[in-house]
């Protein structure tokens, strides 16, 4: 078994703010979806073995608790990209050995990032 793809909510509307984070400040490139599916907003994003489809929801709540996950080669990079981005930064040193930060997309779903080889 494994993961396919993560699915993150979104509101009416937001697809193109979504885009511009997850390909424009995640480096992510947007795969295209099915016409039928397309017909309903919402985007599909890869990035090596990471994908993550957003879909439009009209009561949107961001999750705030659950989230993906995502290994990254240069945590301090992305931290950098998305500081510059005018993202939240926020380390986090719960796990020991493990180097992560959280930060939240456009629409306030929390994201986390763990650095490659997970050692502090």
């Amino acid at each position: 078994m494994r993961l396919d793809h993560v699915q993150l909510c979104c509101p009416p509307g937001s697809d193109d703010l979504m885009r511009g984070f997850y390909v424009g400040v995640l480096g992510m490139v947007e795969e295209p979806k099915p016409p039928i599916l397309a017909a309903r907003g919402g985007s599909w994003f890869r990035a090596g073995d990471a994908v993550v489809h957003t879909g439009v929801e009209g009561d949107f709540r961001p999750a705030h608790r659950a989230h993906p996950a995502f290994v990254v080669a240069d945590l301090d990079e992305l931290a950098r990209v998305l500081a510059d981005a005018g993202c939240e930064v926020r380390w986090d040193d719960a796990i020991p050995g493990v180097r992560r930060l959280h930060t939240d997309d456009p629409v306030g779903n929390r994201l986390e990032f763990i650095q490659a080889g997970a050692a502090s």
